[in-house]
Parts: C-alpha cells; structure tokens; sequence
C-alpha cells in the first residue's frame, strides 16, 4: 500500500480516548455493524449465524482477528440498525450482548442503513438506467429528518456506553463507511444524476461526522475508512468498491466495499491498535 495510504489508515480523532493495553494474541474480539462491517459476497463462512447476515471470509473483522490472533466473535449482519446493535431484530439477539467482559477490542461500523445511504445510491442509480435493463419497480429514496439524524448520533453514544459498561478494558474503535461516490459524480458503474449523488455524497460525510463527535465524545478510538478509501470509489481508476454490478465469485456484492478495501481497513486498524498500545 501507498506511503500515503498507510498514513491515512493510522488517522484518529479521539485523543481523549482511555489508555487501554492493545490486543494481545488469544484475546477476544467482537464486531459490531452492518454489511459494511460484516462484508457479503467475500467468500463464504460457516460460523452459525443466520445467512441473511451475509458474513464474509475477508471482512476486514475477519482479516484483523488472523493478523493479530485474536478470537473473533462476529455479531455485525448486513441491513442493521443501530438499533439492531442495542435491541433484537426478528430472531436475531441485540449484537451489543456478544460485548462481555472478557472482551478486549471491539469494532463498530453503524448508521448507513438508518438513513438509507445503500437504498438512496440503489434508487439514484435505478432511475437512470436504460429502460431495457431497468427492473421493473426502482426503489423510493429515503427521505431523511433532522430527528433522524439526532436518533442515529444517540444511538451510537449507546453503543459506546454499552461497550464500556460491559467490557472495561476493551479498546473500542468506531470505524466508518468507505467513501463510494467520489468528487467527480458518477460513471456507468455508478450512475445517477448529479443531485442525487450529491445528495449521497453529502449524507455520507454527515454519517462521517456524526461517527468521529460520537468516537471524540465517548472515550472511543476513530478509524477513517472514508478517507482511507477516498480515490477508491468505483468510478475512480483504482476501485476498491464495487457499483452497481456484483464482482467476480467471492468480490463482493453491489454498492459495498470490495476485498481490496476491507484489506486495508484491517491493515490500517492493526497498525492503528500497535501505535495506540
């Protein structure tokens, strides 16, 4: 990886987290999150939670617990909420009860799913699609409140208690989304019009703000994956993202991270955790 890259991957915004001892080989870690997090379409796992959770072989969870030999427990499950961390959701127990206090690191990757951030790209990309290859329903865009963004900025300070209430000596880390939509607008892997990507580029930074006040306010750790990945978009010349068509077996599903991407999240937060020991 780049120079540059690396030193993206290391950046934090949380100075006033607690000192805690970095993970040690054999210590537990828990992941927390959505798809994001949880990495469908990258290979299959046999791990025992429900398949519609779309857990990944080279999610960067997965990629961060064999670098540092940690034992991971994966409650992340693609299409949560926040309050899918902190309550159930169908047959699916709260992800924050996995946080015990044997728990030495924990990853939270939250908030796109409760403002739509997938659904909106989905629907701006459907709209302006051929006819011929457009399904025949696109779906509506997710039109998001000023109380919608106040409940997401709650709910991720109650994760953080949670976290430290179960598990006092865990290193928490709040890692946000990778950029998709990049400053030039989109291309044919991501279509749209140019408001409605603007539209998503701008709810992401929010998302990305919304993560770091949450991280600089809770005794937490920031990891940037937004702008890790800035250039990486799937209309950039180095795409470590996919658009609107899946990848090949094992790369990924539509408007997520790709392998290249959650591989250097898990190499940023390996070296981000050493540098914080």
């Amino acid at each position: 990886m780049r120079p540059a890259a690396l030193a993206l991957a290391a950046m934090i915004a949380c100075s006033t987290a607690q000192a805690r001892p970095a993970p040690a080989p054999g210590d537990r870690y828990v992941a927390l999150g959505s798809s994001y997090a949880a990495g469908p379409g990258l290979g299959a796992v046999a791990d025992g939670a429900p398949a519609r959770c779309g857990h990944g072989a080279a999610s960067y969870p997965r990629q961060l617990a064999a670098k540092l030999r940690l034992k991971l427990t994966d409650a992340s499950c693609s299409g949560s909420t926040t309050e899918h961390i902190l309550g159930p959701w169908n047959e699916i127990a709260p992800q924050i009860e996995a946080v015990t206090a044997d728990t030495r690191l924990v990853t939270v990757t939250t908030g796109g799913n409760d403002v739509g951030f997938v659904t909106n790209l989905g629907a701006a990309a459907c709209a302006t699609m051929p006819e011929a290859a457009r399904p025949p329903q696109c779906p509506r865009p997710r039109v998001v409140s000023e109380a919608d963004w106040r409940g997401v900025e709650q709910r991720m300070a109650r994760i953080a208690a949670e976290v430290h209430a179960r598990a006092p000596r865990a290193r928490l880390v709040f890692v946000d989304y990778v950029t998709i939509v990049g400053p030039t607008g989109g291309c044919a892997a991501l279509p749209g019009d140019a408001d409605a990507l603007a539209s998503s580029r701008a709810q992401a930074r929010r998302l990305a703000a919304i993560t770091a006040r949450v991280a600089r306010r809770n005794r937490a750790l920031l990891f940037r994956a937004s702008a890790l990945t800035q250039g990486h978009g799937p209309c950039e010349a180095d795409p470590w993202s996919l658009g609107i068509a899946p990848g090949e077996p094992d790369g990924g599903v539509p408007l997520h991270p790709g392998p290249k991407a959650h591989g250097a999240i898990a190499e940023g937060l390996a070296r981000l955790l050493a540098r914080r020991g």
